[in-house]
């Protein structure tokens, strides 16, 4: 006997365009992201992007010189004049590089959470960044007959979060991880012998 409710394979046929359906709805996503999971759904600003931090970070991850050797103390000594210790902070800050920056990222992260109210300076930072963002998606926001960009929703964010970040003394932290990343990078290049490719190198330029 007829009917209007679908049966058998019709019913699986139907339940698929229905599915997808929704992964179009997703592809609608008004920041064209195309729906790229839940990060796609926050309306992120266009510039920041998961993916691209994930990039960089990979691209840093294969650079990286092997930990042991960083650390290994074999390979650490007195330069003999000012002209060594020039050359080998130079060469080996580039040698380096990536070490460094994992240095100085890991440096910011323990100056964080040994902070509870930098942590609470940075949430409020980053939901009021995000409040503002998502009202310029729902309507452009104009202030003095200017339309306020990702730049400009960011300095506005700073604004109000800063009295908050200004009890969590986040001068002082700011000066506190700089200093020790001069101190720490600054002594392991100066002190860390050369490698041996760099060393030719030295060898090879013309005097």
């Amino acid at each position: 006997m007829p009917s209007g409710a679908p049966s058998g394979e019709n019913c699986l046929v139907d339940m698929d365009s229905k599915a997808g359906d929704l992964f179009s709805a997703e592809d609608a996503h008004p920041t064209g992201t195309g729906g790229a999971g839940i990060m796609a759904r926050l309306w992120l600003p266009k510039g920041l992007s998961v993916s691209m931090a994930k990039e960089w970070i990979d691209r840093r991850r294969v650079s990286i010189r092997p930990w042991a050797s960083f650390v290994d103390q074999r390979k650490f000594s007195k330069p003999r004049n000012f002209g060594e210790l020039c050359q080998r902070v130079v060469k080996n800050v580039d040698t380096f590089n990536s070490n460094y920056t994992f240095i100085f990222m890991g440096l910011i992260l323990y100056c964080i959470i040994s902070s509870p109210m930098l942590l609470i300076a940075l949430a409020v930072f980053a939901g009021a960044f995000y409040i503002i963002h998502l009202k310029s998606q729902e309507s452009k926001l104009v202030v003095l007959g200017k339309e306020l960009t990702v730049p400009h929703q960011m300095s506005l964010a700073g604004a109000v979060s800063l009295p908050v970040f200004w009890l969590a003394g986040a001068g002082a932290a700011v000066f506190w991880i700089l200093g020790a990343t001069l101190f720490v990078i600054g002594s392991h290049a100066a002190f860390r012998e050369l490698e041996t490719s760099d060393m030719e190198e030295l060898f090879m330029e013309p005097v």
